[in-house]
């Protein structure tokens, strides 16, 4: 299949400031639980594009930072580069400590890569990640695979990542060193991830993106069949207690809503008429208590603005109480994450 055309930065700042909203409930403290960092010249999203998101009018308290392949290291053992990774976050995450940008403590936590498929010949580079930075709390290895599509990440994951058995010894390194997983994949995949977690309790996993109802290929036009595949398995997995979920990703082109074709950029009430069904699925499935909102920055940034989209998440809550609200935007990614703030 043909990748989806993603622009590039400048021309989506060009795109995005012919549409822009004042932020609803400004007082509302948001800890956004999911954006990355790069730097790929000539393209760059660092410590100045991530202010000017959170200086949009709202609350944003802090931040969880999730790998995306940047800045490993160039020299040493290979095993060890992505440490690199986690340093480079560190420092971003120091400078903001220092309070001279502002109140919002941009990556509180830090969620790093190892391959897990080394084994039990992981726990090195797990502690190294440890010692690298105190804000350090797990890891990520991106599993999606599909059988049609197969894998559009830029690690090109293989099938059958999550029931691999060298992957799951190193997953078992996890739990006893204080960590936990972020689970990236697929819709026709949280079978796999239902099993890894009934196998592993005793190890919190973080669902990524809703868990990717995807819209694009053979799943195009075929919206409901997706939607009903995808809730009756995320409804399964919300009986494992020990995952929580990320509701946000659906801006990923890869879900087919088609917002980064339009000529104007969406509001907030587009986008939430357009969510609605998959966000009242995640809340009502595991609770409010193991939800949390996500920007997924910059890559929702192909489909919606940052002020604009958080309004849409506060849309989507509004009939919500407010101890629900509170776990939505900040309760539960402080919880999940052990976010010292």
């Amino acid at each position: 299949m043909t990748p989806i055309p993603t622009r590039t930065m400048a021309e989506l700042n060009r795109w995005h400031v012919t549409y822009t909203e004042a932020a609803l409930e400004p007082d509302l403290p948001i800890i956004d639980s999911h954006h990355h960092m790069w730097d790929r010249p000539p393209e760059r999203y660092a410590l100045d594009e991530l202010l000017t998101e959170f200086v949009s009018g709202h609350n944003i308290r802090a931040s969880v930072f999730v790998e995306c392949t940047a800045m490993f290291r160039a020299d040493g053992p290979e095993a060890l580069k992505p440490i690199g990774e986690t340093e480079y976050v560190n420092g971003v995450a120091a400078a903001s400590a220092s309070g001279i940008y502002g109140p919002s403590r941009l990556c509180a936590g830090i969620v790093s890569y190892a391959d897990l498929t080394a084994g039990e010949a992981v726990r090195p580079l797990l502690e190294a990640h440890t010692r690298a930075s105190p804000r350090f709390r797990g890891i990520r290895q991106q599993a999606q695979h599909d059988p049609v599509l197969g894998s559009m990440a830029r690690r090109r994951p293989p099938p059958g990542l999550l029931k691999n058995p060298e992957f799951r010894a190193g997953f078992a390194a996890l739990a006893p060193l204080g960590l936990s997983f972020d689970a990236y994949l697929y819709f026709t995949q949280l079978d796999e991830l239902h099993d890894l977690a009934k196998t592993f309790p005793d190890t919190t996993i973080i669902l990524n993106h809703a868990g990717t109802p995807l819209g694009i290929g053979p799943y195009e036009g075929h919206r409901q069949n997706v939607f009903k595949t995808w809730s009756e398995s995320l409804r399964r997995l919300a009986g494992c207690r020990n995952v929580s979920l990320k509701i946000g990703g659906l801006g990923m082109t890869l879900c087919g809503f088609g917002l980064h074709e339009r000529e104007m950029p969406p509001s907030s009430d587009d986008l939430a008429e357009l969510w609605r069904p998959y966000v009242e699925v995640c809340i009502d499935a595991f609770g409010a208590t193991r939800c949390m909102f996500e920007s997924n920055f910059p890559v929702d940034k192909q489909s919606c603005g940052y002020p604009v989209l958080w309004n849409a998440f506060k849309k989507l809550s509004a009939t919500r109480s407010a101890e629900e609200r509170t776990d939505l935007f900040s309760g539960t990614a402080r919880r999940v994450y052990r976010l010292d703030l």
